[in-house]
């Protein structure tokens, strides 16, 4: 279960306190696109979320998108319009796009935290590079055909609290 088991959980990622990720020692937030920060049904970013992003940087924490998404134009206009980088195609849950994070920004893994609204994908991919993780719900219940069966099972999982914190 330790795989597909977030170390916290906030409803959303505007709830994420953001004294809290420096209070742990968290210098860069690696964090998913698609309805974890843009709502599946929209191409722009909530104001609330481009509101968490601008104080999450005023704090002095790193931010860079990490997204499964092919369409790189959509996820360069989601990175300028929340100030961070982007790292595309990163075929989550493999590790493989966290840990290059990890070596562009010069962090630890202890320093690093990743934000996502899918255990299948996010919170696998952080579990499998040894990267805490903060699962969110999604922001929009609109989905893609092959991911419901998937949000039904995380559904489960969540209210059976497959989480250590709150």
């Amino acid at each position: 279960m330790a795989l597909i088991t977030a170390k916290r959980y906030a409803a959303r990622i505007e709830d994420v306190a953001i004294d809290g990720l420096l209070r742990a020692g968290v210098r860069l937030v690696l964090v998913d696109r698609d309805n974890t920060c843009v709502p599946r049904d929209s191409k722009k970013a909530p104001h609330s979320v481009v509101d968490w992003f601008a104080r999450a940087r005023e704090a002095g924490l790193t931010l860079c998108l990490v997204s499964n998404n092919i369409h790189s134009t959509q996820l360069a206009a989601t990175a300028a319009e929340l100030g961070c980088d982007v790292i595309t195609h990163a075929f989550k849950p493999s590790p493989h796009a966290l840990l290059l994070a990890l070596r562009r920004y010069g962090v630890t893994r202890s320093q690093c935290v990743m934000i996502g609204d899918q255990i299948f994908t996010d919170v696998i991919a952080g579990n499998l590079a040894r990267i805490p993780t903060i699962l969110v719900h999604p922001q929009c219940e609109e989905d893609l055909w092959y991911a419901v069966p998937f949000r039904r099972l995380e559904t489960w999982l969540v209210r059976n609290k497959h989480f250590e914190g709150e």
